[in-house]
C-alpha cells in the first residue's frame, strides 16, 4: 500500500510536467499560468464552502448523537483536496476537485473506507470495528495451527487461552465449564456468626 501510495505520488507530477508540456506547444505561456491559478482559485473556494458545509454536518450528527464517521472522512479529502488544488498543474487540479464535489468525494470515500480505513481499524481492533468478533461457540482449545486461537474463535476474538491468549476461560484456563455446589453460595455475615442467608 505505501509503495503504491509513492508510486502515486511521484507519478502526479510527472503527469502534470507533461501535462503542461503538451499544452505549452499549443496555448501560449501566460493563458496556460492563468488556467493554473484560476482553477486553483476556484478549488479553493469550493473547498472553503464544502467545508464549512462539512462542519454544519458534523455538528448535526454530533447534536443526534452519532458517530460523524463519514463527515470525518470527508474532512479528510477536502484538506487533501487542498493540497492538490494549491499544487499548480491539471492533473492536480483534477484530483482535487474529484475530491472537492460531493458526487466524486462519496465514492472516493466508500472506496477509501471499504479498502483502507474499516480492514486498518478492523485489524487494530481485533474485528471490534466491523463485530467481526467472536460470535459463534465457546472457545475450545483444539486450535490447529499451533497458535493461541480455538477452531471456533475468529481472528481477534478470544482463543482457548480467554482474551488476547493470556488468561483461561475458567479459573484453570482450560476452556471447560466449572460447576460448583450449593455451598459455595452461603455467604456468612461478620455482625452475627451465627447468621447464614443463601445470596
Amino acid at each position: 500500500m505505501a509503495k503504491r501510495l509513492i508510486a502515486g505520488l511521484l507519478l502526479v507530477p510527472l503527469a502534470d510536467v507533461l501535462l503542461l508540456v503538451a499544452f505549452s506547444t499549443v496555448l501560449d505561456w501566460r493563458l496556460i499560468v492563468a488556467l493554473v491559478v484560476l482553477t486553483g482559485l476556484l478549488g479553493m473556494l469550493a473547498v472553503r464552502a464544502e467545508g464549512r458545509h462539512t462542519v454544519r454536518r458534523i455538528q448535526r450528527s454530533l447534536a443526534r448523537g452519532e458517530p460523524p464517521t463519514d463527515e470525518l472522512v470527508d474532512g479528510g479529502l477536502l484538506i487533501a483536496a487542498g493540497a492538490f488544488l494549491l499544487t499548480p498543474g491539471f492533473v492536480t487540479d483534477a484530483v482535487g476537485a474529484l475530491l472537492v464535489f460531493p458526487p466524486t468525494r462519496v465514492v472516493v470515500r466508500r472506496i477509501l473506507k471499504s479498502r483502507v480505513i474499516v480492514p486498518r481499524l478492523d485489524d487494530y481492533t481485533g474485528g471490534f470495528t466491523t463485530g467481526n468478533v467472536y460470535t459463534f461457540g465457546f472457545p475450545s482449545g483444539d486450535g490447529d495451527d499451533g497458535d493461541d486461537r480455538g477452531a471456533g474463535s475468529m481472528a481477534g476474538g478470544f482463543g482457548p487461552r480467554g482474551p488476547g491468549g493470556t488468561g483461561g476461560a475458567g479459573r484453570g484456563g482450560s476452556g471447560d465449564t466449572v460447576d460448583i455446589g450449593e455451598d459455595a453460595y452461603d455467604v456468612e455475615f461478620d455482625d452475627d456468626p451465627d447468621d447464614t442467608s443463601t445470596a
